[in-house]
């Protein structure tokens, strides 16, 4: 065998090594990568009564939302049932943050919110609360998305498709902080 045709060999045998090996790599990078959750984790996530100041109020569970990554973190919200608790008509959903999130000027850390909005003309006002003490901790607005084509009471895209959460058809953009 020629030295040209014996580094040809060597050259094809590294590229087929590459072709092989890149996918490999990339699925271990997509591995810590954000999906949406299952029913059955946002089941096991979510409390069928969530802690909303001095009340456990019924949540329902077939409005439930929420993203997950590889290690174990969510973050995930649902429609709360507020008729006859003092909430009606401040809050509507409750959310949980294993992770920090930043939407749009605030910082949430990890923890549990309360979530309140107010109708304007074409756009939301998307109050964020502390669940247990019901102090509040800023507000965004969400506009009606065009993207969207479905009417959802909440959901939460993973930050690989969308990166916002929807309320109705209304959306506001989320970011993932480490």
């Amino acid at each position: 065998m020629t030295k040209i045709s014996a580094r040809k060999n060597l050259l094809l045998a590294f590229c087929v090594s590459l072709a092989v090996l890149c996918p490999l790599v990339a699925q271990e990078a997509k591995s810590g990568a954000w999906r949406s959750a299952t029913d059955a984790e946002l089941k096991s996530l979510i409390p069928a009564r969530a802690p909303v100041i001095q009340e456990r109020i019924e949540t329902e569970l077939r409005t439930a939302s929420g993203i997950t990554n590889s290690k174990g973190k969510f973050v995930a919200g649902v429609v709360l049932i507020t008729a006859g608790y003092s909430a009606e008509g401040k809050y509507s959903h409750f959310f949980i943050a294993q992770v920090p999130l930043k939407i749009g000027t605030m910082r949430l850390n990890a923890g549990e919110y309360l979530i309140g909005w107010k109708h304007n003309e074409d756009s939301l006002t998307v109050n964020f609360y502390e669940a247990m003490s019901g102090k509040f901790l800023g507000s965004v607005e969400a506009v009606k998305n065009e993207s969207v084509t479905r009417v959802e009471s909440f959901r939460i895209w993973p930050p690989g498709d969308k990166s916002v959460i929807q309320i109705g058809r209304f959306t506001f953009s989320y970011q993932l902080e480490n």
